[in-house]
């Protein structure tokens, strides 16, 4: 009995076989760039020029990685095809770090009380700002760049963390959204019963509702650091110096800096590999705890 049941159920179905293939050609498609960066990052340049279509590494060296840990001298970059030219690795994942940590940071803090406000407090107006902010969810983010521009120059912090930090870290419709759908999912028992005990909103915020919302708000945590580690545009308009430039830009400048004609692409894609790679470790790590806290934005 059990055996016809495993054969029915391995019985061939042209919709199962169609599903199937259009997975296969979507994990093609989606894992194939990644390869790809890896065999140009492990080629020799001068060997690239010569078989660019092979598959498989061609001329194959460490050398790529060898210069961008900075561990290779100007002759041996030369003599592998590559540039000559520099790029302070750990120096620009280091901004990376500031940047993307400190932005995550205010990004959860003041979209946690946003939300709380939205949900639990009832002041005069707060339908109509809650409905402004939906308004803010339909306005391409690219609109905002040139006053946020304005802004930050006229407050003279051009090429500084604060600048490339406090547009993004203030304010975020879609954050705010986000967990203001989860909170008012929540009991409110806990919170009347705190606060009939005497607690204060303050305290009751940091006490009960936020680490009732701890699934929400580390799933923002982690798609806030991945966005704002791969943001390139914004810190593009705001800095000029290496002293902040983030590793993003910094691989930009790597691929602009080569005084031949030929770019040195197996550094480059050595570089972009090491950038993804803390990316790769936080989805690895936490991958299926952020697949299961996404349905958190049905909650209503």
């Amino acid at each position: 009995m059990a055996t016809a049941t495993r054969r029915r159920r391995r019985k061939f179905s042209i919709g199962r076989t169609v599903a199937w293939g259009y997975i296969g050609i979507v994990l093609i498609v989606t894992v194939f760039p990644f390869y790809w960066i890896l065999r140009t990052s492990l080629s020799n340049n001068f060997a690239l020029i010569a078989d660019p279509a092979s598959i498989l590494p061609v001329g194959f060296t460490l050398g790529a990685f060898r210069r961008v840990l900075g561990l290779a001298t100007s002759a041996e970059a030369v003599a592998e095809g590559g540039s000559g030219a520099s790029i302070e690795i750990g120096h620009f994942i280091l901004n990376s770090v500031i940047y993307a940590s400190i932005s995550t940071a205010c990004i959860v803090f003041f979209s946690s009380i946003a939300a709380y406000a939205f949900s639990r407090l009832q002041w005069r107006g707060r339908e109509l700002m809650f409905g402004i902010l939906l308004c803010a969810l339909m306005v391409p983010p690219v609109l905002t760049f040139l006053p946020n521009f304005v802004l930050v120059k006229d407050l003279g912090l051009l090429n500084t963390f604060a600048g490339m930090i406090l547009p993004v870290g203030l304010f975020s419709a879609f954050n705010i959204f986000f967990l203001r759908q989860f909170m008012l999912g929540l009991p409110q028992e806990t919170e009347e019963a705190a606060l009939i005990d005497g607690a204060g909103r303050i305290r009751v915020f940091f006490q009960v509702t936020l680490p009732a919302a701890s699934g929400p708000v580390f799933t923002l945590s982690i798609l806030s650091f991945i966005t704002q580690w791969n943001d390139y545009f914004w810190p593009l308009l705001v800095t000029s110096d290496d002293s902040v430039r983030p590793l993003t830009l910094a691989l930009a400048v790597f691929k602009q800096s080569s005084p031949q004609a030929q770019p040195d692409w197996a550094g480059l894609m050595a570089a972009t590999l090491v950038a993804a790679l803390p990316m790769l470790l936080l989805f690895v790590v936490f991958g299926r705890r952020i697949v299961n806290s996404i349905g958190f934005t049905g909650i209503k």
